[in-house]
């Protein structure tokens, strides 16, 4: 779905939620107090905006007209104390505000970004990075602003419209009806420009989102440009799309600038009603000079509250999205969870209840298991069964494409059977925590991730707890010492963002090490060592036939050769198992392994040779 249908469906399940202000309780709730006394202070700035063109009332009818000094000192002091107290009012409220629009966002990413590690892989399959980073980052902050910022606007000028039609009123209330004529005018006109507004901000955002892509695109596929020599049509698509930026951005601000004049307009049509009215009776000494002044000043200046009120709830609709985007993903659900029992005995991935973990063995069955992927439309697997006792090495072969990652996915729990049981050591794995059988499993993937850090933090993800003298020992064991060897501050050393300033083979290293470090029970090797030179492929292949003793290894392979002496090889090709057994009983069989291997055996002959 693309983020433009995205929107459209959010908006109209939204309209039907009040704005979805209630969904924001839990993030709300906590901060009620600061929120009350935020709304409280505005309140009186608001009240105290609405007494500075009585302050210039008096002085024009007292000091002016009447050519006194009498009362200036009390004056002066008193107006002196409303400024400084206004000061402090304002500062309070704005750091509030600050507050609460800080508080907000932080829980509320702090709440999003947990619960994305509660989901499981398909839900990661079916979104992309940029749309969940847009949602944990871009809408909790624009939720944060509303709920500070623009409450805090609202209250404010909300306070002081209403105080000003009431002085009005109370002044001459002939004169205030003229200028409240106006009033739903100037709303009527903001409401429009604001409707437009929303839309051209709308657009505005999804072209700077695609400006970002092209950037991010330009950047990490440098190399690849280049190489195909692509630079000119990645010029023509970068400004292509800044042109069409550039366009509805100028479109944007001729919309403010005319949304900001007609406001301005209205209110110098109020004020020269004033006047103008105002003007004869003063004339006719029906009304002070002062008082006219006053009048005219609340005049000119009721309009303002009233565009920012209008642009309050225009942001009020806008943020209504970004609301339901947060509350969507905080309400979706993991395809693989815990049950209630489940968490209630072993607890959860945040908190571990380990002393009722059992320990791990490593016995694994399929047990007529069907599976069909949540986004899928036919099976991968049906009615498969297959035993694999402990210590038992499988190794998974087929064509790049073929379904090999389905059957490991299964036994790590990422994804659970359609239909069927997984069981470990003999029991269905939904009947034991899924941190559990994490904790329990090293898995290697083909392109190896490092979390940015030294290296020594990168290997205790492993294991938290674990002496220097084990990291050293994991280290040696697949001979990646050589390689933190060579880096300046040994363990110490930087690792980049996601590890890149090491080679492909390097972070591969560093994530064996990382992954015997764990002691798991379970070990898959997701064509592990595929990015690894021959040599040391053959130091890494001793050492894992040695650390895989008595532990279950999965091994997605890709050279054939590496796996000949697996207790159980099976074949996959278009996401089914056509073929099973070692690796002498499938050669004999002269089947599709038997193919696949000897092909490949031939490749590998013809570049030894040449």
């Amino acid at each position: 779905m693309s983020e433009i249908e995205t929107t459209k469906e959010q908006q109209q399940y939204v309209s039907l939620k009040y704005f979805g202000i209630p969904k924001l309780g839990p993030y709300v709730k906590p901060l009620k107090g600061i929120i009350i006394s935020m709304s409280c202070l505005c309140l009186v700035a608001g009240l105290i905006d609405t007494l500075h063109p009585l302050f210039q009332q008096y002085a024009l009818n007292h000091f002016v007209e009447l050519s006194t000094l009498d009362t200036l000192v009390p004056f002066i002091l008193i107006y002196l104390g409303i400024l400084i107290l206004q000061t402090i009012v304002n500062m309070i409220s704005a750091s509030q505000a600050g507050k609460i629009e800080m508080d907000v966002s932080r829980d509320m990413r702090r709440a999003s970004f947990n619960h994305l590690q509660t989901l499981s892989f398909s839900y990661f399959n079916q979104n992309s990075v940029g749309y969940i980073h847009s949602r944990v980052m871009s809408d909790t902050g624009r939720i944060g602003g509303l709920v500070s910022w623009s409450l805090m606007d609202s209250v404010w000028n909300l306070t002081y419209m209403i105080g000003a039609i009431a002085v009005m009123l109370i002044i001459n209330w002939k004169m205030a009806l003229m200028v409240l004529v106006i009033v739903p005018l100037a709303a009527l006109a903001s409401v429009y420009f604001q409707k437009h507004l929303i839309t051209l901000n709308r657009q505005v955002r999804e072209i700077n989102s695609q400006i970002s892509s092209g950037f991010n695109e330009g950047i990490t596929g440098a190399k690849t440009t280049k190489t195909l020599v692509a630079e000119d049509r990645m010029e023509e698509d970068f400004n292509k799309t800044s042109r069409k930026m550039y366009k509805t951005a100028t479109r944007t601000s001729h919309f403010r600038a005319m949304f900001i004049s007609t406001i301005t307009f209205t209110s110098y049509i109020a004020l020269a009603l004033v006047l103008w009215r105002g003007g004869r009776i003063t004339l006719q000494g029906l009304m002070e000079l002062g008082t006219l002044a006053a009048f005219s000043n609340y005049a000119l200046n009721l309009m303002e509250p009233i565009r920012w009120i209008v642009r309050a709830i225009s942001d009020l609709i806008t943020v209504q999205v970004n609301i339901e985007r947060f509350t969507r993903l905080m309400e979706t659900e993991s395809d693989v969870a815990d049950s209630p029992e489940i968490i209630e005995k072993y607890g959860d991935a945040f908190h571990p209840k380990k002393e009722n973990w059992e320990p791990l063995f490593g016995d694994v069955e399929f047990k007529d298991v069907s599976f069909m992927y949540p986004d899928g439309d036919e099976y991968v697997l049906e009615h498969f069964n297959l035993k694999v006792p402990q210590g038992t090495n499988v190794a998974i072969v087929g064509e790049t494409g073929a379904g090999k990652s389905t059957l490991v996915n299964l036994v790590c729990r990422f994804f659970e059977p359609t239909s069927g049981q997984i069981l470990i050591d003999g029991r269905d794995a939904r009947e034991r925590s899924q941190l559990w059988l994490h904790s329990n499993i090293g898995y290697v993937l083909q392109t190896p991730h490092l979390f940015s850090g030294t290296v020594k933090e990168n290997l205790l993800y492993g294991k938290p707890d674990a002496t220097m003298e084990q990291i050293e020992a994991a280290v040696k064991a697949v001979s990646a010492d050589t390689v933190i060897e060579r880096m300046d501050k040994g363990y110490d050393s930087d690792v980049g963002e996601g590890g890149d300033l090491l080679s492909t083979g390097e972070k591969q290293l560093l994530s064996f090490a990382r992954a015997i470090l764990a002691d798991p029970r379970i070990f898959v090797l997701d064509e592990a060592t595929s990015s690894i030179d021959t040599v040391t492929e053959k130091l890494i292949q001793d050492a894992i036939e040695h650390l895989m003793k008595g532990r279950t290894s999965f091994v997605i392979a890709h050279r054939l050769s590496t796996i000949r002496q697996a207790d159980v090889i099976l074949v996959v090709k278009d996401g089914k198992i056509i073929e099973q057994g070692r690796h002498k009983d499938l050669m004999r069989m002269k089947g599709y392994y038997y193919n696949l291997y000897t092909r490949q055996y031939a490749e590998e002959t013809t570049r030894s040779l040449s």
